[in-house]
């Protein structure tokens, strides 16, 4: 018993350092929001006509807009650890329209890489085309061109395009919202110790 709780006093110590996980978190997922938004930004027209023409979103321009810069501002104040529980709300917001007006019809997984069935794939004919497809591009591939020059930085795939990477940065954004950039290196906690003192 003196063991266990010797290992629950270290366990109890490493929270110290809970502020990697936030700030972990946060680096994960801002490059990948700022990108995204300023893809949608710079190119506001294609972007618009996909929503609008494409996704069939009313007010296509504004909807482009806003989740461009809900993205890209999103990003940057995640990076920086900046109204962090403030912006993962409107970032949570943009990653439930995707996976529901985007990626949804696709099923679950992103990349169809194996035909396993599983409990929360819904659309494993996908899965099946996009693997018979894979291995036929592979085998034409193999025939026809420098398949190991091809793939010597990865394999060739097909994107399926599932929701699976939307609701995953859910997921990573609700922990930001409820537990917030962290302590240490961010801006909100030390916004927050000027504002207490």
């Amino acid at each position: 018993m003196n063991f266990l709780c010797k290992l629950q006093g270290l366990l109890d110590k490493s929270r110290q350092l809970d502020f990697i996980a936030p700030l972990l978190l946060r680096l994960f997922l801002a490059p990948i929001f700022i990108l995204a938004g300023y893809g949608k930004l710079s190119s506001l027209d294609n972007t618009a006509y996909y929503f609008g023409e494409m996704l069939g979103m009313p007010a296509p321009m504004l909807m482009a807009l806003l989740a461009g810069a809900a993205e890209f501002f999103g990003g940057i104040a995640i990076l920086i650890g900046l109204a962090t529980r403030w912006f993962a709300i409107p970032l949570m917001v943009t990653m439930i329209m995707a996976a529901t007006t985007a990626h949804w019809e696709n099923g679950w997984h992103a990349l169809p890489e194996t035909t396993l069935t599983v409990p929360w794939e819904w659309r494993m004919d996908m899965i099946e085309g996009a693997v018979e497809r894979r291995d036929m591009a592979r085998e034409i591939l193999k025939e026809h061109g420098n398949y190991s020059w091809l793939t010597e930085y990865g394999s060739i795939t097909i994107l399926k395009n599932g929701i699976e990477f939307a609701a995953t940065y859910f997921i990573m954004l609700l922990v930001l919202f409820f537990h917030g950039a962290g302590r240490y290196v961010s801006l909100d906690y030390w916004i927050g110790r000027k504002l207490v003192t």
